[in-house]
């Protein structure tokens, strides 16, 4: 836990930068709880459970990066504990140490480690859920342990429902293990009753699909890193020497990190959902066989080099460390997201004029405002009729495309904030595509600035137009 934890607080600011997932994290955390819900009616209902924790952070401690992303590196430093926990108990303190500290040095999770987002927190749960099955499968059946598995797979559950698919990699588990029919009966009582508390979630979440219109379809070049993550889990799995009927590393890691990915791989058949961080929990898996590696490492030289076998852990780290350091550090750059809210926040405030107005394309663009509001301090936002709070969204409702136009004719001097060029996708909205022509065909660029992904354009308007 301590070294996942001190590796969560190395950069944690990421030099003051928030890239869009944060921003709208941020931007909820900020508002009331009756907003939060009003929101969660219309968007975002599948973290509502985390926009709710954030709010309640935000309140005791204040935004800031700090408290945006502190809770991901505990969770992750959970996370981290519970694979070497579970690795000690099923195979000896070197896989266990291995396993835990091998966790937090993955690039993905280094990625999502400081992330103002919820999958630290759901790997934190499966983490525990885990670590609860391999305790009564070792035989300490109590019903507490059964009532604290369940509670821990629900509260996973609500934080993103697609965590449910631990349960079949638990399932695969117990399979494997051939538990008894107390086991089987407990087992199959706790996963139900979690499974229907957050199938409500799950349905309502399906009214709400369009946000994740934007995920690709499954291709295979997408399949690739999944198949490297399954041969290096193949290899660990083998050097546990696997056998039906035991509980082992390969019997527990194996299917968490297989049967999730192999899980997401079939539902994005049938709707596009293959994103990592939504399957962050199965490296949980990985780390473990990594771990069995590791300590099969040091078994085979204890024999012989009972002193040099000491070592091989702490040489394995500084080989891993000084060769992820590179991404490591880009990892913990503003360079490593799309785009950063703040930074763009700081140019509008020099670049501005009190009177002149402001628009955004897309709309989502606005989340700068959101998090900053007191950068627009002075601009008028001339196309918005209600705003994210009000309205229960995230970028507000703007007007139609017909009364945008005549309040832009009506403006001297237009600040425009959108992408950068290097990040831009092209204008689908229709009244997107208005406000760029419009200010193409009565305006003139007299400022621009690109920083981190966004881009601020002061226009003014053309003597000729009026």
């Amino acid at each position: 836990m301590l070294w996942t934890v001190a590796f969560g607080l190395w950069g944690l600011s990421r030099q003051g930068s928030v890239w869009r997932d944060e921003a709208a994290t941020w931007q909820v955390a900020e508002r009331s709880t009756p907003e939060i819900w009003r929101m969660l009616g219309n968007v975002d209902v599948v973290h509502g459970c985390y926009y709710l924790l954030m709010h309640a952070l935000f309140e005791c401690f204040g935004p800031s990066t700090t408290t945006l992303r502190l809770p991901s590196v505990l969770a992750t430093a959970v996370a981290a504990a519970c694979v070497a926990v579970i690795g000690h108990r099923l195979a000896g303190t070197w896989v266990g140490l291995a396993g835990g500290m091998a966790f937090g040095l993955l690039p993905a999770v280094q990625f999502y480690l400081q992330e103002g987002r919820p999958y630290a927190l759901v790997a934190a749960g499966a983490g525990i859920s885990t670590l609860l099955l391999v305790t009564v499968l070792q035989g300490r059946v109590r019903t507490v342990y059964w009532a604290a598995y369940g509670g821990t797979v629900l509260v996973s559950g609500l934080l993103n429902w697609l965590s449910l698919m631990i349960l079949p990699a638990h399932l695969a588990t117990v399979l494997w293990t051939r538990a008894g029919r107390g086991v089987w009966t407990r087992w199959t009582t706790a996963a139900a009753a979690a499974t229907v508390c957050v199938l409500p979630l799950v349905l309502f979440s399906r009214s709400q699909s369009a946000q994740v219109s934007w995920i690709p379809p499954l291709t295979w070049h997408m399949l690739i890193g999944p198949a490297v993550l399954l041969v290096i889990g193949g290899v660990g799995a083998v050097l546990d020497r696997p056998r039906a009927g035991r509980l082992s590393v390969a019997a527990v890691g194996l299917p968490l990190l297989a049967v999730p990915h192999l899980g997401l791989i079939g539902v994005s058949l049938v709707q596009p959902l293959f994103l990592d961080r939504y399957i962050l929990f199965s490296l949980l898996g990985l780390a473990l066989l990594i771990g069995t590696a590791i300590g099969a490492a040091v078994q085979a030289v204890r024999p012989r080099h009972p002193r040099a076998s000491v070592w091989i852990l702490p040489a394995t780290v500084a080989v891993a460390m000084a060769a992820l350091l590179p991404q490591s550090l880009a990892k913990r750059a503003p360079a490593s997201r799309v785009d950063d809210v703040l930074a763009v926040a700081s140019d509008v405030e020099r670049m501005k004029a009190t009177g002149s107005a402001v628009l955004f394309v897309p709309s989502a663009r606005r989340d700068t405002k959101s998090v900053s509001p007191s950068a627009f301090d002075g601009l008028r936002d001339i196309a918005l009729t209600e705003s994210p709070e009000k309205s229960g969204t995230l970028k507000g409702v703007e007007a139609n495309p017909e009364r945008i136009r005549a309040a832009m004719l009506s403006q001297r001097r237009i600040m425009l904030v959108t992408d950068a060029a290097r990040v831009a996708r092209p204008v689908a909205a229709e009244r997107d595509r208005m406000k760029i022509a419009v200010l193409k065909k009565y305006f003139t660029a007299v400022a621009d600035k690109q920083v981190r992904g966004r881009r601020v354009t002061v226009y003014e308007r053309l003597a000729s137009a009026h």
